[in-house]
């Protein structure tokens, strides 16, 4: 299994760096595509719809993705944005509290799209911002991760949600949260935007690094509870050693929208 993890691991980060800084935008654009209608297939199976019907609600995932980047248009796009950041920051908290399930098929469709396709846009806006532009924004997801993981288990003892995902505890959360203002706070140093930074500032900045924290550790438990409720352990079995790509871009798709939005308010 480690091995397996290992060897998927590369194969995935020299796909994703190919992809990133390789593709034109077309192509880009494609890749998300891909991802997106993969990631659709599996929230058909989240949402326990019959096997046929995964397929075509991953196809018609691609399908609306690519409409709204041919003709959505700005606003439509920050639009979709707002509805994610509310969703992630007011009801998810909810959702994950009381967990009422995806409910009908209507209903887990269109929560569906609401996870999936902010997402996909804000992966194909901060790209034509510039390739370091997006790693810059799912890096912090990843820093968040492994500080989880490792301060977890070094000091985990209060469990985060054990009746989700009962390996999270508090402490780890803290650690990745701690990981994900050192990061940010390097890389606005680095990039010059905290000089001259007044204490209101920099104050803003923690604030708005320790939402980014909270909200990627959310994207994480939400596809979690979806899957103790399919009664499943991954998404899927496409990437040995890692589950499904959903597995892999849940706390992207709670994250990448809140990038997007605030690139669309203050762009740079």
């Amino acid at each position: 299994m480690l091995k397996a993890r290992i060897i998927t691991a590369l194969f995935l980060l020299a796909g994703l760096s190919y992809a990133l800084f390789g593709l034109p935008d077309s192509g880009w654009m494609v890749f998300v595509a891909v991802v997106i209608g993969l990631a659709g297939w599996e929230w058909g199976r989240l949402a326990v719809f019959p096997p046929a019907a995964c397929i075509a609600f991953g196809m018609l995932t691609a399908a609306c993705y690519a409409g709204l980047v041919l003709l959505g248009g700005e606003s439509v796009r920050l639009g979709l944005y707002i509805l994610s950041a509310a969703f992630w920051i007011v009801l998810a908290p909810i959702f994950l509290a009381r967990r009422p399930g995806m409910g009908n098929p209507l209903r887990a469709a269109a929560l569906g799209w609401l996870v999936l396709l902010p997402a996909a846009l804000a992966m194909v806006q901060l790209r034509s911002a510039g390739p370091w532009v997006l790693m810059a924004v799912m890096a912090p997801v990843w820093v968040a991760d492994i500080g989880a993981y490792f301060v977890g288990r070094a000091f985990g003892r209060r469990k985060l949600a054990p009746s989700i995902s009962p390996g999270k505890s508090w402490e780890g959360a803290y650690g990745g949260a701690v990981g994900v203002l050192i990061y940010g706070f390097t890389v606005a140093f680095a990039t010059g935007h905290l000089a001259g930074a007044s204490f209101a500032g920099m104050l803003l900045l923690t604030l708005a690094l320790l939402v980014f924290a909270a909200v990627s550790v959310e994207g994480d438990l939400f596809e979690s509870l979806l899957k103790r409720q399919a009664g499943i352990k991954d998404s899927s079995n496409l990437l040995p050693g890692h589950g499904g790509v959903l597995d892999r871009i849940d706390s992207l798709t709670s994250t990448l929208p809140l990038a997007g939005l605030v690139l669309s308010v203050l762009p740079l």
